[in-house]
């Protein structure tokens, strides 16, 4: 009987073309990822338009031709740079030399944009970032009494809401985190479970409860009353996601900072925070984000015009001169917008070693 293993092909066959078969398997990835990268960005096309054409209002005399006008040569302008930014980084150029023409093409563009289009922009949609009494100047009178404050002052409570939220979540969540990583305690599992069933009842059904709480400590019309209430809303999730970058960090690495003299709290400090730092930085941007945005709970925990944010002013600047200046709303959008997107650019690298639960998202 003949053996039938000898007429099979082999894999080590001197008839194998290993270099056809490397150069089908590079422009097969190649493919894929340009059909990833396609359907991502016609999934995001309309996102980025609606914050594209937000910014040409806030540039642009309150004339619809003039808007339009601009948009579509700014568009024009935009989307072969964005293309072609997406072509370097599909080619094997190093990291410094993909980033240098990026540059370089970002300047390109933007030297098309200020000879082309550039004598249709304006800055005077931004007056009121100097005329805190832009809601005067308009209607002559708000809807809130033309008591618009400054800018600066909104600014200024926004930076302390969330600044001060960013800070207890991250030193509370970090602590909790490694007790809940490292030790073993009775109910250790119910907790865990429980701060899940909190994340998944709406927290718009609180508002009421947590007013009178809220009024009864003294905290009403005052900015610590919703940053408390944002942190103890947010705490249970930050906790759960710092839990798994601490189980991701390796048990051998303490025991032998232990074995070699440290103490517990030298081990956590010296040898277990520098491996999470990644994840606080991730959470300490999307704990600074969720307080920048807050509208609801410091909406709710005010009477009347106790404190302003940015959030109740760019609500209440665009019930106000909706119709007179939508430019202004627009610009008021712009710099509501700018220190969220600064925030996510520069630690965008943080935000993709998001992980729950001891798996990597």
């Amino acid at each position: 009987m003949a053996d039938l293993s000898l007429s099979a092909p082999t894999t080590n066959s001197p008839h194998t073309d290993w270099q056809a078969l490397a150069r089908r398997s590079l422009w097969e990835r190649r493919l894929k990822r340009v059909v990833l990268i396609v359907v991502l960005s016609c999934l995001a096309a309309p996102i980025v338009l609606s914050y594209l054409w937000m910014l040409v209002l806030s540039l642009t005399p309150q004339q619809d031709q003039v808007s339009t006008a601009v948009f579509w040569p700014l568009l024009a302008i935009v989307a072969p740079l964005f293309l072609a930014i997406l072509a370097l980084q599909a080619t094997r150029l190093d990291r410094r030399a993909t980033r240098l023409l990026s540059l370089v093409t970002c300047c390109i563009g933007g030297v098309l944009v200020v000879v082309l289009i550039g004598q249709e922009f304006t800055l005077s949609n931004y007056r009121f970032l100097i005329d805190p009494n832009i809601s005067e100047t308009l209607h002559g009178q708000g809807t809130v009494g033309g008591q618009f404050p400054s800018v600066w002052v909104a600014f200024g409570n926004s930076l302390l809401l969330a600044g001060s939220q960013t800070i207890i979540v991250v030193i509370v969540s970090t602590l909790a985190a490694y007790y809940l990583s490292r030790f073993s305690f009775v109910g250790r599992a119910g907790f865990l479970q429980g701060m899940l069933i909190l994340q998944a009842f709406p927290a718009i059904t609180l508002v009421i409860p947590l007013f009178v709480i809220i009024f009864n400590v003294g905290l009403l019309n005052t900015l610590w009353g919703p940053m408390l209430v944002l942190t103890t809303l947010e705490l249970p999730f930050f906790i759960f996601i710092m839990k798994g970058f601490f189980d991701a960090v390796p048990w051998d690495i303490e025991r032998a900072a232990l074995a070699d003299g440290a103490s517990r709290r030298q081990a956590f400090w010296l040898v277990v925070l520098p491996q999470v730092r990644g994840g606080m930085i991730a959470v300490a941007v999307f704990a600074f984000i969720k307080g920048w945005e807050e509208y609801v709970f410091v909406s709710a925990l005010r009477t009347g015009n106790a404190f302003w944010v940015m959030s109740t002013y760019l609500y209440y600047v665009a019930e106000d001169v909706m119709g007179v200046d939508y430019g202004m709303v627009a610009a008021v959008s712009v710099i509501y917008l700018a220190p969220s997107l600064l925030l996510y650019i520069f630690c965008q690298k943080y935000l993709t070693q998001m992980s729950v639960g001891g798996i990597k998202g």
